[in-house]
């Protein structure tokens, strides 16, 4: 498919920029460690390199590399600061010296460390560097800051190619041949040195099953079922994705939270270009004609909400659903003892029938808790829906009215 971006592309800049360098500046001013972290590709690196060119560079990505930090710390945390160090995550020993280091010699922003999420790293953070590291979750691109880039850009080819830069660095990348070999990389070095993940090829089965339910009710025994594994071994891999920030999982909604903690979660995954090389999609028509369609415009909803949320610093808000009987409200934010409801349809002029949840939501509770109301859907022009006070809402107005 030829994207109807292609030509502009080759007219932009190289640099697309990251609404995420302001946390990391913010984050060097009050700490003495920054980690930017996230899944691969989505450019941690990069932004760094960007943020601080003349600031020295090391990649644990290097096998000598990771055996020099290993064999002599003090090589790499006794050089000038601040310095940049690569795939921390292969060098877990570092950090007990890293703490050591920035105790000896207070300062902040000292050392700015990358890693693709996992456990030994998270782990290695809240053991040994509490309190003096401020960390990043990074992840792709957000359609805003791709379309100030590129003008041309849409949603729907935006859903379709997905988040990850090296996808727009050039326009003829084929989506689909690089997402094959992301899945592949993505498996063999993120997930083989993981003790619940044995058999990689049920464990691809289990990406591309939870493809075909993302925006959906999270089942472990649906998943369990397709993959031919038990589940708790679905539990144990879909821990491992969500540590890798591969997916995401939303909570439903109550006002007891132990009421919260009964009900299943809804599962999506954090990418919607990987969502639709999972499915078999390769253009808008496609997704189009899929079932899966508004399960994927909602995924892309609720991606761009938490990337703008990340973006302004405010990566701890949490989305919620809200379920009861028949009636389902795709995404709450409370805040403030109030909520902010929001309903994701794919079409451009959303009927009555698109109202029925949000309607019964506001019967459930009472009017005033809920201080907004929307239809996030494709329409060119926001506008309000007969007299419900609930408004048919795009995505740029939307960001907006959360900023």
């Amino acid at each position: 498919m030829i994207y109807n971006y292609a030509i502009t592309l080759h007219n932009i800049r190289m640099w697309i920029d990251r609404h995420c360098a302001k946390v990391v500046h913010r984050l060097a001013q009050g700490f003495p460690v920054v980690l930017v972290t996230g899944p691969r590709q989505v450019g941690k690196t990069s932004l760094l390199k960007h943020l601080f060119p003349k600031v020295p560079y090391y990649s644990f990505d290097q096998p000598s590399f990771a055996e020099q930090a290993e064999e002599n710390p003090n090589l790499f945390l006794n050089t000038k600061t601040p310095v940049i160090l690569d795939e921390i995550q292969y060098v877990p020993s570092l950090f007990r010296h890293l703490k050591i280091a920035v105790d000896k010699v207070p300062g902040k922003g000292q050392f700015f460390l990358t890693g693709s999420q996992s456990f030994s790293l998270m782990h290695g953070v809240s053991e040994s560097l509490a309190g003096r590291c401020g960390i990043l979750q990074m992840h792709g691109l957000s359609f805003d800051e791709l379309h100030q880039a590129v003008p041309a850009l849409s949603h729907e080819d935006y859903m379709v190619r997905g988040a990850y830069p090296a996808l727009y660095a050039d326009p003829h990348v084929d989506a689909h041949d690089w997402y094959a070999s992301y899945v592949a990389t993505y498996l063999e070095r993120d997930v083989r040195n993981v003790k619940q993940v044995v058999n990689l090829r049920d464990f691809n089965r289990l990406l591309r099953a939870i493809a075909t339910r993302t925006g959906q009710i999270l089942s472990y025994a649906d998943l369990a079922k397709d993959v031919d594994v038990a589940p708790n071994t679905v539990k144990a891999w879909v821990s491992v994705l969500e540590a890798s920030r591969q997916i995401y999982i939303m909570e439903p909604y109550h006002r007891s939270l132990g009421k919260r903690l009964t009900k299943a979660p809804k599962i999506y995954l954090m990418d919607t270009g990987l969502a639709c090389h999972l499915l078999g999609i390769q253009s808008w028509t496609q997704l189009w004609q899929s079932p899966m369609a508004g399960h994927i415009w909602e995924t892309h909803v609720v991606t761009q909400l938490l990337k703008t949320f990340q973006n302004q610093g405010r990566g701890d808000t949490p989305l919620w659903y809200w379920r009861s009987g028949a009636d389902e409200v795709d995404m709450l934010i409370e805040k403030g003892g109030q909520l902010l409801a929001m309903e994701c349809k794919l079409s451009e002029n959303p009927g009555p029938d698109s109202l029925k949840g949000l309607y019964a939501l506001q019967r459930f509770y009472d009017q005033k808790t809920i201080s907004q109301a929307f239809i996030v859907c494709r329409t060119v022009l926001s506008h309000p829906l007969a007299k419900s006070g609930i408004q048919a809402i795009n995505m740029t107005d939307l960001l907006q009215a959360l900023a």
